[in-house]
């Protein structure tokens, strides 16, 4: 036989314990703000439970309407969490009205007149309705990708299930509720107290695959600069190789040096040298364009991916980048430091293949020649002639 007390009294354990595993990650990691709700859902459930226990000693309705008010809210701070979670805004307003609305529903129905059925189901509404609203998210694509919004979802569903099932034994005559027990009741209990955990664990493993895949963004991520590190740009011109050989579209990189970094560092210092890098990542993502991809390679070398973009509109943006520099160097004046760079350009193509190394060797080939015509300059990398397979490429530079 299963006890209804005891099965609130493992409620209110197991909810304390996972507060307190919320509270540690919201103590660890202060900007994963969901954390938060599902911390405060967690200690508030605890404590509506734990104050609903509290009717078996005292002969008045006051404790299971506390307990009831914690239950819908503990709902509406998970529902909350995962809103906050998908970077959603939070509807305080819309949770608190349903919340209190339901509430409401309670007391007017056990304090106002006795009717247990439409009591029953304010507070079931009171507990679904925010789990609904915020189910939609757990399976949108963004959610299917990950293993915890799935969990989630499928218990979100089940736990609706269960509180359908106990309205409609309500409505054909069952009382099913905690004011009645009964074992149909206690089953009931136990399979939220289930599933609202196992809730939880989905929870948790959201929190570890958003953590896990920030981990895997600051590992792709130059940590001078903001823009992607060499890595990062491994990757992406693999993809570009790889999708250039499926598609047959060409795209462009541009492969910059900034001219006389060495002795920028030797006479300013390098705290100047940094100021120098992060100052021409400000200008030259100003010229770029959305899905262009600039990176640092490395010291004062810079790369810019330019998907579906030929050798002549590569050649526009190697300009652009180059006279915006020019630009703020014209405009330097007493300490300030002007920056001048050179830029070598090349085009895929189908003798580059998946190899991102050969098209970035034709970058580099430009930009030697950018450097030998001056600096402060950019070249373009022209492939052999189909007709001349044993000629070099070569290579025209720009004043």
């Amino acid at each position: 036989m299963l006890n209804v007390p005891t099965l609130w009294t493992v409620f209110v354990v197991n909810f304390l314990a996972l507060g307190v595993i919320w509270a540690y990650v919201t103590r660890s990691y202060p900007n994963f703000a969901a954390a938060r709700f599902w911390m405060a859902s967690a200690f508030v459930g605890a404590a509506g439970a734990m104050t609903a226990l509290i009717r078996l000693f005292v002969a008045s309705p006051l404790p299971l309407l506390l307990g009831a008010g914690g239950v819908i809210a503990a709902s509406c701070l998970a529902a909350m969490g995962i809103q906050r979670f998908y970077d959603r805004p939070v509807s305080w307003r819309l949770m608190t009205a349903t919340g209190c609305l339901s509430l409401l529903g309670v007391v007017l129905f056990m304090v106002g007149f006795e009717h247990m059925q439409l009591r029953m189901l304010s507070y079931t509404l009171g507990q679904a309705l925010p789990l609904v609203l915020a189910l939609r998210l757990l399976l949108s694509p963004e959610g299917r990708v990950s293993p915890g919004a799935k969990l989630s979802g499928i218990v979100i569903l089940s736990i609706i299930a269960i509180l359908l099932a106990r309205t409609a034994g309500n409505l054909l005559g069952y009382d099913l509720s905690a004011r009645a027990g009964g074992q149909a009741h206690a089953i009931m209990v136990l399979g939220l107290l289930f599933l609202s955990m196992t809730l939880n664990f989905g929870f948790l493993l959201m929190a570890m695959d958003r953590l896990r895949g920030e981990v895997a963004d600051l590992a792709l991520i130059d940590d001078l600069t903001g823009v992607a590190n060499r890595r990062h740009l491994l990757q992406r011109l693999s993809e570009e190789c790889a999708r250039s050989e499926r598609s047959g579209e060409p795209f462009s990189l541009l492969v910059i040096d900034l001219d006389g970094f060495k002795t920028i560092n030797d006479t300013h210092g390098h705290a100047a040298g940094d100021a120098c890098l992060r100052h021409f990542t400000l200008m030259a993502q100003t010229r770029l364009r959305p899905g262009d991809m600039l990176a640092r390679t490395g010291g004062d070398e810079f790369c810019i991916v330019l998907p579906s973009s030929s050798l002549r509109e590569a050649a526009a943006i190697a300009r652009r980048v180059l006279e915006v520099c020019r630009q703020d160097a014209a405009s330097c004046s007493g300490r300030d430091i002007p920056i001048a760079i050179s830029i070598g350009v090349a085009e895929w193509d189908r003798g580059i293949g998946e190899f991102p190394d050969r098209l970035m060797a034709n970058a580099d080939h430009a930009l030697y020649a950018a450097k030998k015509n001056g600096k402060n300059d950019f070249a373009v990398y022209d492939p052999a002639p189909p007709l001349s397979p044993e000629s070099v490429g070569t290579v025209r530079t720009f004043a």
